[in-house]
């Protein structure tokens, strides 16, 4: 069983408002009390705001290779990246922030945490929760309780969550930029012109066959992962499970409902910000 659109309405609606905001430099109505998050992901840098009601307000991004495997690997990039994103921000908005929320992924070490904190502090605002990756996708979802896994470029996350903490977590590196490999090898392309394919929706129908395996590979991931843990659903987020046989591929594998919202590569960066217990954005 799969399905793509069964998060409640509100946090639909958010994850898709949230999604033309950023696409479009848009800025929406509020009524003050607002909130930042950072996310420094491996293909972009994301900023989200919202309001002291969920609801989102603002967001910028700028496609980057500034973390590689949960590491920042270019800290004058990424200082830049998200100095640049906040200065546009700030003039669309208005307002100065100087305090933010950041996510990292789940598992790494208290200095790796660190790097990121100072990216941030260096940039401006101090950072005032650090928050896992998969707690942010949660709270943007409106789950406490679950399964969340997350298809970024580099990595495949696996997150099993309890009361909104993350109990269980495996990161292995098979991911988007995996997909693009295979695209290049299987049609004699550059890294580049394959994945200016992968993106193009006109040449899915192309795309999709060639990924399938990466995709299985990571449910397998997932299959591994969760063998024996008592999910009944699984949430699936992140840029690159977009792909419309995404959700069937895991389902597949994991022999349980698979979840995938709209816009998957906007919902751990909207949920950063987000405080958890609020009503469903509306």
């Amino acid at each position: 069983m799969t399905t793509d659109t069964t998060a409640p309405s509100g946090r639909e609606r958010a994850i898709a408002r949230f999604a033309e905001l950023v696409r479009t430099g848009e800025v929406e109505e509020h009524g003050g009390g607002l909130r930042l998050g950072i996310d420094l992901g491996t293909a972009n840098v994301v900023v989200s705001v919202v309001d002291a009601a969920n609801r989102p307000v603002a967001g910028g991004w700028v496609h980057s290779s500034v973390v590689r495997d949960g590491v920042v690997v270019d800290w004058a990039g990424a200082t830049g990246a998200v100095r640049g994103l906040l200065a546009d921000l700030e003039s669309r908005l208005g307002h100065r922030f100087d305090r933010a929320s950041v996510a990292v992924p789940p598992g790494i070490g208290a200095g790796d945490v660190r790097v990121f904190e100072n990216v941030v502090s260096a940039a401006g605002p101090e950072p005032d929760e650090i928050v896992d990756e998969p707690v942010a996708a949660a709270r943007a979802l409106g789950v406490t309780d679950g399964c969340v896994i997350d298809i970024g470029h580099g990595t495949t996350g696996v997150s099993v969550l309890e009361g909104g903490r993350v109990r269980l977590s495996v990161d292995e590196a098979t991911g988007g930029h995996h997909m693009t490999l295979v695209l290049a090898g299987a049609h004699g392309l550059s890294y580049e012109e394959a994945e200016a394919m992968k993106k193009d929706p006109r040449r899915r129908d192309g795309v999709l066959g060639v990924i399938r395996p990466t995709l299985d590979k990571m449910a397998s991931i997932a299959d591994r992962v969760l063998a024996g843990v008592d999910v009944p659903v699984v949430h699936l987020v992140g840029g690159s499970s977009s792909f419309s046989n995404a959700p069937e591929v895991f389902a597949a594998r994991l022999h349980r409902p698979v979840v995938r919202p709209i816009e998957p590569l906007f919902v751990t960066p909207l949920g950063i910000p987000m405080t958890a217990g609020e009503e469903d954005p509306s």
